[in-house]
């Protein structure tokens, strides 16, 4: 089964085998946001539970 080329651009794995996810909404129109939003949307977050499946079969992880 073949990696999806987009999910291959937006999600990596941990060392502990999780995956990460960049959060939304820090790409443009910056000036509204607080800084304290800004900086919290540059952390990476996990992918949630509920998705895990299908993120999963888009890298074609087992």
């Amino acid at each position: 089964m073949k990696t999806n080329p987009g999910a291959k651009k937006r999600f990596s794995l941990t060392g502990t085998g999780k995956i990460k996810r960049k959060h939304a909404y820090k790409s443009h129109i910056l000036t509204k946001k607080a800084t304290k939003r800004k900086r919290n949307l540059a952390y990476f977050g996990q992918v949630d539970k509920a998705d895990l499946k299908n993120v999963k079969l888009m890298l074609a992880i087992k």
